[in-house]
């Protein structure tokens, strides 16, 4: 078998297989013939590089079998017998396998009868112990239920009940209020709050003992708290930029009662009104409340002799007052935020009962910037009562009109300066507002009284036609005036409203003055007096600009009585040239007069003609000189000549008109009979009138 698959070298293994006798030797040849054929094919067809073959062919090489005859005969027997011997020593080896198994199945049948003995014994122990696992079960039980109620009293008994100590702490005056005092109301409060929770379940008669009880301590704290900060009030020191930490701390907690929050804040109100009334006292007059003399102090009264320094070192004095006393009390209301303004939401909301007894204002949210503004506009009321009395003596002990002005000016800066400070909403500013109006009116009496003593003397214009007396100490007067009135932090949109009336006061009855002195005087004069005056006064006004719509106002005025003085200066012109007849006589014949009936009226007439050349000849070349010199008393030299050339301008036009007329008629004109000479040249009426209008504009420019 081995040599037929390993053939010989020069043989190949169809060769052998052919030549195989038992081919030749059965009678079957043609059928093994196929089937060896069949597998020289597949041996044939096979593939030494495939895999197995090659795994084959290694294990051979491994094995160190030699391709000899013998070998590749007993090859197929050589693996047989390796496979049954390999087979025997496994058979061999599960021999001692079974072995083992055997004695672990003893020890095992050994294990099961020592549990099934153990599991006797325990199911007798259990029926014996049960009993009292189920007592001592229920005594467990028991315990833990009497533990947890033990544990639940204590924590109830500590949360809701305050031992005597607490309660001596929280409503007892002989102790102090400090910061344990804080601790034990804190913890009160909240006992308070939380015994809702009480009374929202079945133990609603305990919550409502223990509801009843905190109440009363409450109660007890805060009136020891409102009539601590009352102490601590009286001997509080505001100049002490620090104040009291734990005053800040009280009040906070004060606000949970409103009441007896504001009745704090009037205490102190009041304090404070009487501290800083007897400060204002001993600045004005250096002497102290009982009599005594301050020698630190330099009184008010004897050391400002100018009344306007006087009222000026009073509302100084108030006004630095007041700075202190809202820088001192910011802290009290500002510094920590809107902690009132909850403490005291919080105590409207823990007293529903109340609502229908406040008013509406104690509804709103409280603000501490107006809650301050309010304290100490209170604490400064008598300094304002003080600073009324005083500053209106001064207003009524002087007549000067320019000093009470400024007083009243005055006033009103520090008007304007206390609404930054206080707001709109303040008894110091309605003060300070009804002695600005107390100045004004005061001033409108004198400045009245000024204006009727002037009415009641004859007042005559000047001859050089310029100011009065009286209007110029007026618009002296009126300047100071604006002078203070300019330096006032009176807002710009009413500003020159404002200064309408002192206007009205102040200047008005000056310009009707001078418009009734006016009425008696004659042309050219009242106008030129009128504008002299009206310039001046726009001067004076034109510096400020509230006062700048009057100024525009008496510049129209003033071109007005200038439109009346062209007029005369153009009828001076006419007059004076001999124009004035050739002119009317144009205008009465309208503006395309007939020419024929022109040359026949008297002003055309030949005579006439020469005559009025003749006049107009002797005036022009001192025309404009003579104009000028009617207004002479003008002051505004550049608005006389503006007047004088405007007249002229005029007078250039008309005589333009009466050249063009005299042209077109030169050519129509005939002599009367009774007229003509015999040695008398006939001559036109153009010859007779040689002016030329560019000669005219030429000599009046």
């Amino acid at each position: 078998m081995a040599a037929g698959y390993f053939p010989t070298k020069g043989q190949s293994p169809v060769d052998s297989r052919v030549a195989s006798p038992a081919l030749s030797s059965t009678g079957q040849a043609p059928i093994r013939s196929n089937a060896l054929s069949s597998k020289v094919n597949s041996v044939l067809s096979a593939s030494y590089a495939d895999l197995e073959i090659r795994d084959a062919l290694q294990l051979l090489d491994e094995r160190g079998v030699e391709n000899t005859v013998e070998t590749r005969r007993q090859l197929r027997l050589d693996i047989q017998k390796d496979v049954i011997d390999s087979n025997g020593l496994v058979i061999k080896e599960f021999g001692h396998v079974a072995e083992q198994l055997r004695r672990i199945g003893q020890s095992i049948a050994n294990l099961n009868q020592g549990c099934e003995e153990m599991r006797r014994h325990i199911t007798a122990a259990h029926q014996e112990t049960a009993p009292v696992l189920d007592e001592a079960s229920d005594l467990m039980a028991r315990k833990k239920d009497v533990e947890m109620k033990q544990k639940l009293l204590q924590a109830f008994s500590a949360h809701f009940v305050m031992s005597d100590d607490d309660i001596a702490t929280l409503t007892s005056t002989a102790e102090p209020v400090n910061d344990e005092f804080f601790i034990v109301l804190n913890r009160a409060k909240q006992i308070q709050v939380d015994c809702e929770i009480l009374l929202s379940s079945e133990n609603q008669r305990l919550g409502l003992e223990i509801m009843e009880q905190i109440t009363t301590n409450l109660n007890g704290a805060f009136q020891k708290l409102y009539r601590w900060i009352q102490r601590e009030f009286k001997s509080l020191n505001l100049e002490n930029p620090q104040i009291n930490a734990s005053i800040r701390r009280a009040l906070r907690v004060l606000a949970e009662r409103p009441t007896l929050f504001q009745n704090c804040l009037d205490f102190f109100a009041e304090a404070r009104e009487h501290i800083l009334s007897d400060s204002f006292y001993t600045a004005l007059t250096g002497l102290s409340v009982t009599g005594d003399e301050d020698k630190t102090v330099k009184p008010l009264e004897l050391v400002a002799h100018d009344p306007l320094r006087y009222v000026g070192d009073m509302l100084a004095w108030t006004h630095s007052a007041t700075v202190s006393e809202r820088e001192a009390l910011e802290v009290l209301f500002i510094s920590d935020g809107n902690e009132i303004a909850k403490g005291i939401q919080a105590g409207r909301d823990s007293e529903p009962w109340n609502k229908y007894t406040r008013d509406e204002e104690a509804d709103t949210v409280f603000d501490g910037h107006k809650a301050l503004n309010d304290l100490v506009d209170r604490d400064v009321a008598g300094v304002a009562r003080v600073l009324k009395q005083r500053i209106e003596q001064v207003i009524q002990s002087h007549d000067e009109t320019i000093l009470v002005y400024k007083i009243s000016n005055l006033v009103n800066f520090y008007r304007v300066m206390f609404t930054k400070i206080l707001g709109e909403d303040s008894a110091l500013l309605s003060t300070l507002q009804g002695l600005e109006d107390f100045g004004l009116r005061q001033f409108r009496v004198l400045m009245r009284d000024h204006i009727a003593s002037l009415q009641t003397e004859t007042q005559q214009a000047p001859a050089d036609l310029g100011l009065p007396i009286f209007l110029q100490e007026g618009l002296k007067q009126l300047t100071e005036i604006m002078k203070t009135y300019d330096t006032s932090f009176t807002s710009a949109k009413s500003r020159e409203e404002n200064f309408k009336t002192v206007l009205e006061d102040a200047f008005e009855p000056y310009i009707r003055g001078i418009e009734t002195m006016a009425k008696d005087m004659e042309m050219p004069s009242n106008s030129i007096f009128i504008i002299n005056c009206l310039l001046s006064c726009k001067t004076a006004l034109e510096s400020y600009q509230f006062t700048a719509d009057r100024a525009e106002e008496l510049g129209k005025t003033v071109e007005q009585h200038s439109i009346d003085l062209i007029e005369y200066q153009y009828a001076f012109f006419l007059q004076s040239s001999g124009l004035q007849r050739l002119v009317d006589t144009l205008q009465s014949m309208g503006n395309e007069p007939d020419l024929k009936k022109l040359v026949s009226t008297e002003a055309f007439q030949p005579q006439a003609l020469k005559d009025a050349s003749q006049i107009l000849d002797d005036f022009l070349p001192s025309a404009l000189m003579d104009a000028l010199d009617n207004l002479r008393k003008l002051q505004s030299s550049r608005l006389a000549r503006e007047i004088t050339e405007e007249a002229a301008d005029r007078f250039c036009e008309d005589f333009e008109v009466v050249e063009e007329r005299i042209t077109q008629a030169d050519g129509v004109a005939e002599r009367s009979e009774d007229e003509e000479e015999e040695d008398e040249e006939i001559l036109g009426l153009r010859a007779l009138f040689p002016r030329t209008s560019g000669e005219i504009r030429v000599l009046l420019t």
